[in-house]
């Protein structure tokens, strides 16, 4: 019995031997399949990936590497940013002298009623100087009326001289002249009757030397008479004229100035009393009310407490019906801005039709805030809208020149370089260089006037292949064994 059972055992055991062996290679078999699928499977997978990489990359962050010249139009323009406001504009102006503070102000962008108010500037100092001025007004006044009484007084004293007093002085004068030549010829008529009678012993010598006396002090009196005569008329008369014609001027000058004083104090008053009305500003039409932009960059707005001078704008009061844009525009670009050029106006929600209308001849002052760029004030006008309002941003699109049926090639593939412009046009033969003679620009494409045909496939990585020209250097059309942009784009 043992023995038929070794030799069952003996004829099971092999093929379980061969069963286990043959399961054991078919695993193997199986694992070895299914790492070659998965490498396989990974392979496929990274081709994928690496297939799809490249298209996202070729398309959403990479720029393509060549561009086919075509024919089309190209439009030229400028774009800058500006600032609506109004071309005619009401400027309320202070008149108030000196500076004084802001009480009250309306605010910006209002719409007021004629009568309503606008503004309130401090009266103090206005009302100060009334008082003052009226004071000085008064004094000068009183000073005027008693100047003008004593020039009355002197005007009647040269009068007075020049036909009562020297008119009697020179007819006593006269009289006593008369007077002396009859005395003296008295005394010559009585000396000569003593003489006769001291011939016929009647008088005596004595007597006869005094009548010759008296004869002699006629004389004298007569002498002194004319010359007081002569001194009235010569000299007296001058004196006296010249003395009260001085006092006379010196008078007259002095009430002038008086009324001059007086003048000026009054006007100074009466500004003063009609100073005090412009502190209080009332709108004279309705419409809208806006405060002017700062003049400086270190003026602030107007508002209560600012202080303001004389003159300044306080207010403007726009016409909504004339509006424009106000940009700058660079120096490099603005002597191709032309009046009447076309431009499209682009502010919140809104495309515009504008016109260019006014181009400075005069350059800003270029300053450190606007890093340090020469800019010139255009004006774009615009046809009447409602809604504009001033202070209100705006893109302006200027055209410059509009192009039909043009060969342009993008910017980025044209070099620039002191041997001239030129690009790199892929071939048959490789990536071969080109001049170029180039015309007018928009900053994305340039027109081509030499040196391209329409379907060219131009290079728009140009510097790539961009070698500086040196003096062993081959000609500038030529470039050997350059790989075309395809078998390196990857």
């Amino acid at each position: 019995m043992a023995t038929d059972t070794n030799s069952e055992r003996s004829n099971i055991t092999p093929p379980m031997r061969v069963q286990f062996r043959g399961t054991q290679d078919s695993r193997f078999v199986l694992w070895c399949k299914r790492i070659v699928f998965v490498t396989l499977l990974i392979a496929v997978l990274a081709s994928v990936v690496v297939v799809v990489a490249g298209a996202l990359s070729s398309q959403e962050t990479g720029p393509r590497l060549t561009y086919i010249v075509t024919r089309g139009d190209l439009r030229v323009t400028v774009t800058e940013q500006g600032t609506l406001e109004s071309s005619e504009n009401i400027e309320i102006k202070n008149k108030v002298r000196g500076r004084n503070a802001v009480l009250w102000v309306v605010e910006s962008g209002a719409i007021v009623n004629p009568g309503d108010e606008l503004i309130r500037i401090n009266s103090n100092f206005i009302e100060e100087q009334i008082d003052e001025r009226t004071k000085y007004a008064h004094w000068s006044r009183s000073g005027a009326e008693s100047s003008k009484a004593r020039l009355k007084s002197q005007e009647l004293q040269v009068l007075e001289y020049e036909q009562g007093t020297y008119v009697a002085e020179l007819m006593s004068l006269e009289k006593e002249l008369v007077v002396s030549k009859a005395k003296l010829s008295s005394a010559k008529d009585i000396l000569s009757y003593s003489e006769l009678m001291l011939k016929s012993g009647y008088l005596s010598q004595l007597e006869v030397e005094e009548k010759d006396f008296a004869v002699s002090q006629a004389e004298l009196q007569v002498g002194l008479n004319r010359t007081k005569l002569n001194l009235l008329q010569e000299y007296t008369i001058r004196e006296q004229l010249a003395t009260l014609k001085g006092n006379l001027a010196s008078t007259k000058a002095t009430h002038e100035a008086n009324v001059e004083r007086a003048m000026a104090d009054a006007s100074r008053r009466d500004r003063a009393l009609e100073e005090i009305q412009y502190c209080v500003i009332l709108a004279e039409r309705s419409g809208l009310v806006i405060h002017p932009d700062a003049a400086e960059w270190t003026t602030g707005p107007i508002e209560e407490g600012t202080m303001v001078y004389k003159d300044q704008v306080l207010l403007l009061m726009p016409n909504l019906s004339k509006m424009q844009v106000k940009l700058t525009i660079h120096e490099s670009v603005v002597d191709r801005i032309k009046e009447g050029l076309t431009a499209r106006v682009t502010i919140p929600n809104k495309t515009l039709s504008g016109t260019v209308s006014s181009v400075a001849t005069v350059t800003l002052p270029a300053s450190w805030w606007n890093g340090n760029a020469v800019k010139y004030d255009t004006m774009i006008a615009l046809p009447p809208l409602k809604g504009l309002i001033p202070g209100m941003s705006a893109e302006v699109e200027i055209l410059i020149a509009d192009y039909q049926d043009v060969l342009t090639i993008p910017v980025a593939a044209v070099i620039e370089a002191d041997e001239g412009n030129f690009c790199f046009v892929n071939t048959i033969l490789g990536v071969k260089r080109r001049s170029l003679t180039l015309g007018d620009s928009n900053d994305i494409f340039t027109i081509v006037e030499q040196g391209l045909e329409e379907g060219d496939e131009v290079v728009l990585n140009p510097y790539r292949y961009y070698q500086p020209q040196t003096t062993t250097s081959t000609k500038p059309d030529e470039a050997a064994n350059m790989p075309t942009p395809s078998s390196n784009s990857k």
